[in-house]
C-alpha cells in the first residue's frame, strides 16, 4: 500500500489539476471571467443570503382558502352540467367538501345522477376520479372531493407554489434563489442581491388567476350593487386601467390562463404599452367560438378577482392571440407579463414573516467567516507540525489544501450555493480530514515501537487504519444526508458542504499520504520512524 504506483501519482495530478482549474475563477473578477477562452469554466462560488445580502420570505400557503375555491368551482360544474342536460333543480347547496343538488322527483334524481357521473369521472392529479357522487335522502344527489383529495390539496398546493415562485423570481433574473418547503404549508423563500423584499413579495404574491368571461348584460350593476346580483354573474371590482367602477360579468369562464402559453410586452395600434398573449390549441379554439358567438358584446378580462380590461368584440379572433390595453407602463407591462409566464398560484399566499440582510451585513458575514476558517486551518496545521514534524505534517498540510481546493471546485462546478453553516461545514470537513491523518500516523507509530521496520510501519499504518477512517466517513455521509433530505435552508448548506468534503478528504488526506510517504521512502531511504521518537 505504500509503493508508490503510476495510477496513484497520475490520480493526484488530475485532482491537482481539476481543483486548481475549477477554483481558480473565484479568484477573478467578472470581466476577467468573461475575458477567458470559452473552453475554461467560468462558474464560480454563489454566495447565499447570509454572506451576500438580499432578502428573506417566509409565505404561508392559504390551503383553506384553495379548498373552499376547488369546492365553488366543482359546485359551478354541478350546475353547469345540470342545466346543460336541462334539469333544474329545487337548490344547490355547498359544503365543505362538495355541493349537494335537491330535487322535486324521484325521477329527477335518476336523470340528474347520469351526467354527474361522467363529471366526475374525469381523471385527476393520480390519473383516478377524485370525485364521487352519492345520493342521499330527500331526492338529493351529493357530488364532492373524496377524503384523499382534500389531504393532498395543501401538499400538491405546496409543490405547485414553489415551481410558480421559482418561475416568477427566475424572471427577475435573481440568481440562486432558495425556495424550500418548510412544515407542511410554508415556504422560504431567500433572494440573495435583491434589497427591496417589498418589490419581491409584489411579484410572488400575486396569485394571477387570469379569466376571459362575458360581461352580464342583462342586469343591472347598481341593483348589483345594492346585493341583488343576477344567478350565474358576480359583481367585480375595476382596476383603473379598465376605467374604475364596478363590472357586473358572467361567472362562466371562457377561457383561463391555464390555456396561456406565451405573454409579452408589445405595443396597441396607437403605439402605447399593452400586454400580448397567445392561447394553446384547447384555449384558441374555446377563445374563438365564444369571440364568434358573441361579436359587438363586451367581454371582461380579469385578473386576481380584479377586472384589468373590458372591450368590446369587434370581429371573431380565431387567431388564439390578442392584447391587453391599459395605461401601462413598461415596468407594470413586465411585472404582469412576468406574473402571466410564471403561471397562476393554486393558493393565495401569506406573508408571515419578511426581512431583508443589507450588503453590510453581507460583507462583515463573509469577513467573519474567511477568518474562522482561516483560524481553523491554522490551529490544524500549528497540531500537525507540533504532534508530526514538518515531514508528516507538511504532507498532511498539502492533503488539506487539496481539500479545500477540491471542496471549492466541486461547489463551484455544480453551482451550490455556500452559506455560513456551509462555511461550517468546510472546517469541519478539515477536522474530518486530519483525523484520517493520525489515525494513519498514530498507528504507524505503534507499530514502530513494537520494532518493526519503517517499510511495515508505514505499510502497517495504511492497512489497519484504512477501515476506521471509511466507517466514520461513512457515517458522516449518513448524518449528512439525512441532514440534506430532512433539513431546509442553513442545515441544507452545511449538509451538502460536508458531503463534499467526505469524498475529497478520503482523497486528499489518504492519497497525498500515501504518495507523499512513498516518494520520501524512496528518496531518503530511512532507517528509522521520525515520528516513533
Amino acid at each position: 500500500m505504500i509503493h508508490l504506483s503510476r495510477w496513484k501519482v497520475i490520480l493526484l495530478a488530475l485532482s491537482f489539476a481539476f481543483g486548481v482549474l475549477f477554483a481558480y475563477p473565484n479568484l477573478l473578477t467578472e470581466g476577467q471571467r468573461n475575458a477567458l477562452p470559452g473552453f475554461l469554466p467560468k462558474s464560480v462560488l454563489n454566495l447565499g443570503l447570509d454572506l451576500q445580502g438580499g432578502s428573506y420570505l417566509l409565505l404561508e400557503v392559504d390551503v383553506t382558502e384553495m379548498r373552499a375555491k376547488r369546492v365553488q368551482n366543482l359546485q359551478e360544474d354541478v350546475t353547469v352540467t345540470l342545466r346543460e342536460a336541462e334539469i333544474t333543480p329545487l337548490s344547490i347547496q355547498r359544503d365543505e367538501a362538495g355541493a349537494t343538488a335537491s330535487f322535486a322527483t324521484q325521477a329527477q334524481v335518476d336523470a340528474a345522477v347520469v351526467p354527474l357521473r361522467n363529471l366526475v369521472a374525469q381523471p385527476g392529479l393520480n390519473a383516478v376520479s377524485d370525485r364521487t357522487v352519492q345520493r342521499l335522502p330527500g331526492n338529493r344527489v351529493r357530488v364532492a372531493f373524496t377524503p384523499q383529495a382534500m389531504d393532498g390539496m395543501a401538499s400538491t398546493a405546496v409543490d405547485q407554489s414553489i415551481e410558480v415562485v421559482r418561475r416568477r423570481i427566475d424572471g427577475l433574473g435573481t440568481r440562486e434563489p432558495s425556495i424550500t418547503r418548510q412544515g407542511t404549508t410554508r415556504i422560504v423563500v431567500q433572494a440573495p442581491g435583491e434589497s427591496d423584499p417589498a418589490a419581491l413579495e409584489r411579484v410572488i404574491g400575486q396569485t394571477a388567476q387570469l379569466t376571459f368571461q362575458l360581461v352580464d348584460l342583462e342586469g343591472s350593476v347598481e341593483e348589483a350593487l345594492a346585493g341583488r346580483v343576477p344567478p350565474g354573474s358576480e359583481l367585480l371590482e375595476g382596476t383603473a386601467d379598465a376605467g374604475g367602477g364596478y363590472f357586473l360579468v358572467k361567472r362562466r369562464v371562457l377561457v383561463s390562463g391555464e390555456n396561456l402559453t406565451r405573454a409579452e410586452v408589445t405595443t396597441d395600434q396607437n403605439n402605447q404599452t399593452a400586454i400580448g398573449f397567445r392561447f394553446d390549441g384547447q384555449g384558441a379554439r374555446r377563445f374563438g367560438e365564444a369571440t364568434t358567438q358573441n361579436v359587438g358584446k363586451p367581454f371582461a378580462i380579469i385578473l386576481d378577482g380584479k377586472v384589468i380590461s373590458a372591450p368590446n368584440i369587434e370581429t371573431p379572433i380565431t387567431g388564439g392571440s390578442g392584447i391587453i390595453r391599459g395605461n401601462y407602463t413598461i415596468q407594470a407591462a413586465g411585472e404582469m407579463v412576468n406574473l402571466l409566464n410564471g403561471g397562476a398560484l393554486p393558493a393565495p399566499l401569506n406573508v408571515e414573516e419578511r426581512r431583508t440582510v443589507t450588503a453590510e451585513l453581507g460583507a462583515d458575514a463573509v469577513a467573519a467567516g474567511a477568518l474562522s476558517t482561516l483560524v481553523g486551518f491554522l490551529i490544524i496545521v500549528l497540531f500537525m507540525f507540533l504532534a508530526y514534524g514538518f515531514l508528516f505534517g507538511g504532507i498532511s498540510v498539502i492533503g488539506l489544501l487539496l481539500n479545500g481546493t477540491l471542496i471549492v471546485a466541486a461547489m463551484s462546478m455544480t453551482g451550490a450555493t455556500l452559506t455560513l453553516p456551509g462555511i461550517a461545514g468546510l472546517i469541519l470537513t478539515f477536522a474530518v480530514a486530519v483525523d484520517a491523518n493520525v489515525l494513519i500516523y498514530e498507528r504507524m507509530r505503534d507499530e514502530a515501537r513494537q520494532g518493526r521496520s519503517v517499510i511495515a510501519s508505514l505499510d502497517a499504518g495504511f492497512n489497519k487504519a484504512m477501515g476506521t477512517i471509511i466507517d466514520a466517513n461513512l457515517t458522516t455521509l449518513v448524518a449528512a444526508l439525512i441532514m440534506f433530505i430532512f433539513g431546509a435552508g442553513p442545515v441544507r448548506g452545511f449538509a451538502w458542504t460536508l458531503s463534499i468534503g467526505v469524498f475529497t478528504s478520503m482523497l486528499s488526506a489518504v492519497l497525498v499520504a500515501q504518495v507523499g510517504l512513498a516518494w520520501w521512502l524512496k528518496v531518503a531511504k530511512p532507517k528509522k520512524l521520525p515520528i516513533a521518537e
